[in-house]
């Protein structure tokens, strides 16, 4: 877990973290050893105010998260079930 001394530093720092590395906002939170829901407000809600252009490049990652999040649910669930037929 690492200590972020103000909110907007956090909202940079989770921010580009996200976009670095196309990071869903769980890994994001499990990263930095906080909330998934701190996570989304500091990108949607404080980036937006204070580093627009950063802001729209997370928010398209987010989009994108989104628009393929029942795939990566999907995909939990097969893994899940394979292994429940392996024993």
């Amino acid at each position: 877990m690492m200590y972020i001394s103000s909110g907007k530093e956090r909202c940079v720092l989770l921010a580009e973290y996200l976009v670095e590395y196309k990071a869903t906002v769980r890994s994001v939170a499990n990263h930095f050893g906080i909330s998934k829901s701190t996570v989304h407000k500091d990108i949607t809600q404080t980036l937006k105010k204070i580093n627009k252009p950063l802001y729209w490049q997370a928010k398209e990652i987010l989009e994108l998260n989104k628009k393929e999040r029942h795939i990566r649910g999907g995909e939990a669930t097969r893994i899940k079930y394979s292994a429940h037929k392996e024993r």
